[in-house]
C-alpha cells in the first residue's frame, strides 16, 4: 500500500506503485492481477486455488503449502513472473498523493497554521483506522465526501480505501486529504497533532480536530489505548464497539475519555462542527 512513498523504492521506475485495496479484498484483488503474489504481514486471509500456485510468504507471514522466502531470495518469484502473462493492456493511469507522514507535513506546518488564523481552514478531521467486512463502514466514506471545503482531513490505515481515491482538491495552498500512512503511523498523527497544540499554544483536546476511528482487530485496540494513554477524549469508534467492551468498561471510557459510538454520518458530522463552533 504505501511502498512507492518509500525514496529507496520510488527510485526505481519499474516499481509502479499501489494495486488493489484494502485487506478484505485480496480475494478479487489477487485473482484478478496476472502475477506473482509475496505476503509479508498478517493481513493474509486463506488462499483461494485460483491463486495460490503464484503466492509466496515472506517474514513473519506463512501459510501450509505456500513456499517461503528465506534470505531474501526472490529467484523462484522472478522465474513465476517470467512464466506468467502478465497484463494484456495498461488500464487508464492514475495516481493518488502519498507521503504525509509528520516530517512531511510539520515541514509545512507554519502553511498550515497561517491557513488556520486566515480562517481558510477552520477544522481537522482524522478519519482512519481498520478496515473490514462488516456492514456500515460506508460510513466513513460519507463522512469524508461530507467534511465542509474549510476543512482538512488526515487519514491513515486500510480505512483509507474507503474515500482516498476521491477528488478532495486543495484550500489555501495545501491538498485537504493528506495520507499519513498505515495504522502504525498513528504516530506521525500524535506528532502532528500535539505540534499544532504546542503552535496554538493549547492541548490537543482544545484543538479544532475531531476523531473518527474505525477498529477491526488487536492492533487497532492498541493503537486506541496509545490515544486514551495520552488523555486524548471524544474519539467516535466504530462501525461496532468491541464485544469486549462491558457496560461497565464502556461507562469509564465514556465519563473519562468522552469516548462515542459512531451513529450516522451527517448527525456525527453536524455534532462534530457544532462543537467546533462553541
Amino acid at each position: 500500500m504505501p511502498a512507492h512513498g518509500y525514496p529507496k523504492l520510488r527510485a526505481h521506475p519499474h516499481l509502479i506503485g499501489n494495486y488493489g485495496s484494502a485487506w478484505q479484498n485480496q480475494h478479487n484483488d489477487f485473482v484478478t492481477f496476472p502475477g506473482p503474489i509475496i505476503m509479508t504481514s498478517n493481513c493474509m486471509t486463506e488462499p483461494q486455488p485460483t491463486y495460490r500456485n503464484r503466492m509466496f510468504t515472506s517474514g513473519p507471514a506463512g501459510w501450509l503449502g505456500l513456499r517461503h522466502i528465506a534470505d531474501d531470495d526472490f529467484s523462484r518469484v522472478v522465474q513465476t513472473a517470467h512464466a506468467l502473462p502478465g497484463f494484456a493492456a495498461s488500464e487508464p493511469e492514475r495516481t493518488i498523493t502519498v507521503g504525509f507522514g509528520r516530517q512531511a507535513v510539520l515541514g509545512v506546518a507554519d502553511k498550515v497554521i497561517d491557513a488556520v488564523k486566515s480562517g481558510a481552514l477552520n477544522h481537522f478531521f482524522l478519519i482512519g483506522g481498520c478496515d473490514g467486512w462488516e456492514q456500515g463502514r460506508n460510513y466513513y466514506t460519507e463522512f469524508a465526501e461530507a467534511v465542509p471545503r474549510d476543512s482538512m482531513i488526515l487519514t491513515l490505515g486500510c480505512a483509507k480505501y474507503r474515500f482516498n481515491k476521491q477528488e478532495f482538491g486543495t484550500e489555501a495552498g495545501l491538498p485537504r486529504l493528506l495520507d499519513v500512512g498505515q495504522c502504525n503511523d498513528a504516530y506521525s498523527a500524535l506528532v502532528i497533532a500535539q505540534a499544532l497544540a504546542g503552535a496554538f499554544k493549547c492541548g490537543v483536546n482544545e484543538l479544532p480536530l475531531s476523531l473518527i476511528i474505525s477498529w477491526f482487530e488487536q492492533k487497532a485496540v492498541a493503537v486506541f489505548l496509545s490515544l486514551l494513554a495520552l488523555g486524548v477524549r471524544n474519539v467516535r469508534l466504530g462501525p461496532t464497539l468491541p464485544g469486549f467492551l462491558t457496560p461497565a468498561l464502556l461507562d469509564v471510557l465514556v465519563s473519562r475519555f468522552g469516548v462515542q459510538p459512531i451513529t450516522t454520518a451527517d448527525s456525527d458530522l453536524k455534532a462534530a462542527l457544532q462543537r467546533r463552533a462553541a
